[in-house]
């Protein structure tokens, strides 16, 4: 059984964490295609922040979709050599929305997101996109959580 693997990516360093996730227990002989997948809101008030590039701070001076981009390209540099076709993919509109409707378009067997990547608080939002997807794809979700941060 092959499938094709959807990886969400909001440009946090939790997704890149999501990412490697996937790499540390998938068997890359069962995946035939990897597409990773970051979501550009075209009347968002807050950019798509790109904390994963070298070029700290891109979001404010590029557009969206060039820290789309660049956020797209290092994710996608985590599967270089490891086996599965993987394809960079920018959408317009809501997150969880685009990363469900990318499932179904793509009859994909599992979607990857990380819980709490963005959002306006650490509790407060956490994984509301990832709940989302989790709830309404139509396929199985990993969603892997940020790493607890050490007490004070």
């Amino acid at each position: 059984m092959t499938m094709h693997v959807i990886v969400a990516t909001d440009g946090s360093r939790q997704s890149l964490a999501a990412a490697k996730q996937l790499k540390a227990f998938a068997d890359p002989a069962k995946i035939t295609e990897i597409s990773v997948v970051a979501v550009v809101r075209p009347l968002a008030s807050v950019a798509f922040a790109d904390d994963l590039s070298e070029k700290q701070g891109s979001w404010a001076t590029g557009s969206f979709r060039e820290a789309a981009q660049s956020a797209l390209d290092t994710i996608a540099a985590v599967y270089d050599g490891w086996g599965p076709k993987v394809n960079k993919r920018i959408r317009s509109g809501s997150a969880a929305n685009e990363i469900i409707k990318a499932a179904e378009q793509y009859d994909a067997g599992l979607v990857v997101v990380a819980a709490g990547g963005r959002g306006i608080g650490g509790s407060v939002l956490v994984g509301s996109t990832a709940q989302r997807v989790q709830h309404y794809a139509p396929c199985p979700v990993l969603v892997v959580r940020p790493k607890p941060k050490p007490k004070r």
